[in-house]
């Protein structure tokens, strides 16, 4: 996006490989420990597509030619209901991760103002005078490049902030909150000569321990995930396939996938240790530094069970794009986006974590009968489910998109033809996991 708009661009890149020549082999045979995500599976938002369509239309085109299929949220309901404005937005990316990584990287091998240098790691920053200090380059090895802009995009285990205060400059604000949540997923490919229909069954099932889904992908791929607690006992267990595949079979949403007799493709993967991570370069005082920003991770690093990073990541992206050379002169301004655009669903995803966590330690199921009918509703009513969309893409705050009229209506004329309905779950009960599951 930079390049595009005619600023020179050298992008340091600690990875000596590019994704791209063969995606199922750099998928399944790339190991790369400082990206655990990688080979999780994901789900696209909204403005994914938003920012892509926008500023790179031809990446977008090359998504979708390398497998990457679109979803909107009404195709639950096979007929959409009347158009409104705002509906064309309501579109998931379903794709893996490394086919985002691949179209990325082609379009930029044909940016002639951007030189991406592989296996050059940034080891220390260089700084100028002034207060607060200004950062004026990077040092790679034994060289110091000058730079306007230096962006740090280094990740959620970004060195930038021990530099920065090394160097004497007020301490970035962090705000760290430890997810208690465990990942475990397994990918699969559909048989060319097997069933390939799963039949109109949702991608989530729930236990009151556990959630389990299902994410379609590209090119016949798709992985099946399951989430728990972290001091739940048995999750070490369910890294041995045959466990893992007898537990997802007791959840509808899985076992409707794991029916279709696909190929797995890889071992179960976990992931744990994570945190919602909110990185800050400013304090009440202003910026702690000038000349440098931070985007995507190392600005924003939230639990994957929203989605949120790559949709979030791509903003800071497009609107540092938009402002380099203001924010390359003074970056208050970009701070102060940062936290109005970016941070309120960085605290929903905080504040989702501590409910979600709470309730897999417990086991118990919510009380709540309200929201339950809620979440429920949005598959039987398109005003309820166009709601859910609008904050699952990061269109509308929860409560602006459900704390309508139009939206009270729907669930109170839905609990009304349902007056014993009661907050319930469709996956197994513990007595059921721990028979499947070896202590």
């Amino acid at each position: 996006m930079l390049g595009r708009r005619g600023h020179t661009v050298t992008v340091f890149e600690q990875d000596g490989r590019e994704a791209g020549e063969d995606l199922d082999r750099d998928f399944l045979d790339w190991n790369r420990p400082r990206v655990p995500q990688a080979n999780q599976p994901h789900s696209f938002l909204a403005p994914v597509r938003t920012v892509l369509r926008t500023e790179t239309p031809d990446v977008y085109a090359d998504l979708l030619a390398r497998g990457a299929r679109e979803y909107h949220d009404f195709d639950w309901f096979g007929e959409h209901p009347p158009h409104r404005a705002g509906d064309d937005d309501l579109v998931t990316l379903r794709t893996r991760r490394i086919v985002l990584e691949a179209a990325l990287s082609a379009a930029v091998r044909r940016e002639p103002t951007v030189d991406v240098r592989r296996g050059h790691r940034v080891r220390a920053l260089a700084f100028g005078k002034g207060r607060p200090v200004r950062v004026t380059g990077v040092r790679v090895g034994t060289d110091t490049h000058r730079a306007d802009l230096v962006v740090d995009a280094s990740g959620r285990r970004s060195p930038v902030p021990g530099l920065l205060t090394a160097a004497g400059c007020r301490p970035p604000v962090v705000e760290s909150h430890r997810a208690g949540i465990a990942y475990l997923c397994r990918w699969y490919r559909l048989r060319a000569d097997g069933p390939r229909d799963p039949g109109r069954v949702k991608t989530g099932s729930a236990a009151p321990f556990a959630l389990a889904g299902v994410f379609p992908s590209d090119n016949d791929t798709f992985a099946i995930s399951m989430v728990l607690s972290t001091a739940d006992p048995t999750r070490g267990a369910l890294r041995d396939p045959a466990v893992f595949e007898a537990v997802a079979r007791c959840f509808p949403a899985t076992a409707a996938w794991l029916d279709l007799a696909p190929a797995p493709q890889t071992a179960v993967l976990a992931m744990a240790g994570l945190d919602n991570r909110w990185t800050s370069l400013a304090d009440a005082d202003g910026p702690v530094v000038t000349g440098l920003v931070n985007a995507g991770d190392s600005l924003v690093h939230t639990n994957p069970t929203l989605g949120h990073g790559v949709a979030l990541g791509l903003r800071a992206a497009q609107h540092l794009a938009a402002h380099a050379d203001q924010v390359a002169a003074d970056p208050t301004g970009y701070h102060t986006w940062t936290a109005r655009a970016l941070r309120p669903w960085f605290d929903a995803q905080v504040t989702a974590d501590r409910g979600n966590e709470q309730r897999l330690a417990e086991g118990s199921p919510s009380s709540d009968r309200r929201a339950a009918a809620l979440a429920a509703c949005a598959f039987d009513d398109p005003v309820v489910m166009r709601a859910r969309a609008q904050v699952r893409h990061l269109l509308k705050p929860a409560d602006d998109a459900y704390g309508t009229d139009e939206v009270d209506r729907a669930v109170t004329a839905w609990l009304d033809a349902r007056p014993d309905f009661s907050p319930t779950h469709d996956g197994p009960t513990r007595d059921q996991w721990d028979a499947l599951v070896p202590g």
